[in-house]
């Protein structure tokens, strides 16, 4: 049993690692930035098929400019929450 509950709590710390990976990541500075350009590139390349503006750079940026803004209104807005659950 005791072999038993050391490999339970070893799978765990495990787990508990990965969460913890992954909870970085998901709030990393460098994930916004690569959304953020990948989003622009998606945005520029439709625009410049679909779409004849004088400048599809600049009209390209509201999306990227929305994303951005919603990652930090989402993160005040969540502090928010988990203050008042508590």
């Amino acid at each position: 049993m005791n072999n038993d509950l050391k490999k339970e709590i070893e799978k765990i710390k495990e787990r508990n690692k990965k969460v913890e990976k992954d909870k970085a990541w998901e709030t990393s500075l460098l994930r916004k930035i690569s959304i953020a350009i990948l989003t622009y590139i998606v945005v520029v390349i439709y625009s410049y098929l679909t779409t004849n503006f004088s400048n599809i750079f600049l009209s390209s940026l509201v999306p990227v400019i929305g994303f951005l803004l919603s990652t930090l209104s989402l993160k005040l807005i969540r502090n928010i929450f988990e203050k008042k659950d508590n």
